[in-house]
């Protein structure tokens, strides 16, 4: 089986996720019988689509040969995927077109993600992206998308890089209901913490946060708290079928006075963290994300640096824990390409017929 691939997006984690599609080549064809080609990269300085003349696709490094402005200077990344579904007619129409989305999050509307994803998706093609954001404002609506097209729309990489937290709800657990939720989900924002509490300053601790390349030149997405609000909504409205925003998400972040209050709470034997949670009560769902002091024994407490962890409270098996110890873009890269293997194993079969034999889910939330 052969999926054709369009990329929109050609930052750290796809360029990441086209050098890993080559190191894992073999291993896809021997254990999934998956061929993979690139066929096209858009961004919003440069487009370029494989030629027929390169049945292999693209490779790595041909975006950055192509010229500025790609096929035509006046095309964008939605125009170029508009005239890539045309193209690759014959690999949509044969379930084997997959576009990568892996924009920058906008946290104002999710824009443009959300539209390049409604357009793949009418396109006839399955859509994979890292993007939070059309999770974070516009799952429903999305959601409602994938099935009117029988195509599948995942998203693993959204929340906690390529550590399964979607797939671990939807494929492993039938009859549980998430009743709710609480995690330490920024990096950038729990390693300050832990460096403060040491005597690092709020600037240092952030400047290696940036030099390391995990918080943006423009860190307020991370430390404002808007980064772990996207990823908040996005876990809301997945797991607790909650329809809001990030604009929806009571929301603190972290600033230099954060320090004090983390030093006196280490001396005191408790830790200081950004937490974010969510929770239904009844037919509403409550969202946060804020400085908590933690006590000592608290799973979240524990973690050090960039760890990560979720706690998903369920009615049947009470609270499961997910660590992640640490993060990459090779992780990240990784989401993409476990969210890819899920369509291909599932390609020969309509997802229509696939949900037709599906038990509903009793608190009515759609599985992502």
């Amino acid at each position: 089986m052969t999926l054709d691939l369009v990329l929109i997006g050609y930052g750290n984690v796809a360029r990441r996720f086209v050098t890993l599609l080559a190191e894992q080549r073999t291993a896809l064809a021997r254990d999934h019988d998956l061929t993979v080609r690139v066929v096209g990269i858009a961004t919003r300085h440069r487009q370029i689509y494989a030629s027929h003349s390169r049945p292999e696709g693209l490779h790595s490094d041909d975006f950055f040969k192509a010229p500025e402005g790609g096929h035509d200077v006046r095309s964008t990344p939605l125009a170029f995927l508009r005239n890539a579904l045309t193209t690759s007619r014959v690999a949509a129409r044969q379930r084997r077109l997959v576009v990568i989305e892996t924009t920058t999050l906008d946290i104002a509307r999710g824009e443009p993600a959300i539209r390049h994803i409604r357009t793949a998706l009418a396109g006839g093609a399955h859509v994979v992206t890292a993007n939070k954001g059309p999770v974070a404002f516009a799952y429903r609506a999305l959601a409602r998308a994938a099935e009117r097209a029988d195509r599948r729309w995942l998203f693993e990489g959204a929340v906690m890089d390529g550590v399964p937290v979607f797939n671990l709800v939807r494929d492993t657990l039938p009859a549980v209901n998430v009743l709710g939720f609480r995690g330490v989900v920024n990096s950038t924002t729990n390693f300050i913490l832990t460096a403060m509490e040491q005597g690092q300053s709020f600037a240092a601790a952030l400047a290696e946060m940036q030099a390391r390349g995990i918080a943006e030149a423009d860190p307020s997405l991370d430390v404002d708290g808007w980064d772990a609000a996207a990823k908040t909504a996005a876990l809301a409205n997945v797991l607790l079928g909650a329809g809001i925003t990030p604009h929806g998400v009571e929301r603190h972040g972290i600033a230099a006075d954060a320090g004090r209050r983390a030093v006196e709470a280490r001396a005191a034997g408790r830790r200081l963290k950004l937490v974010a949670s969510a929770r239904r009560n009844g037919r509403r769902v409550t969202a946060s994300v804020g400085l908590v002091e933690l006590p000592a024994d608290d799973l979240l407490a524990g973690l050090e640096g960039q760890q990560n962890a979720l706690i998903l409270e369920t009615d049947l098996l009470e609270e499961i824990a997910i660590v992640q110890r640490s993060g990459s873009l090779t992780q990240t890269a990784y989401a993409l390409l476990s969210d890819l293997i899920t369509i291909a194993r599932a390609r020969p079969q309509s997802l229509r017929s696939a949900r037709g034999r599906r038990s509903p889910s009793r608190s009515g939330r759609r599985r992502p």
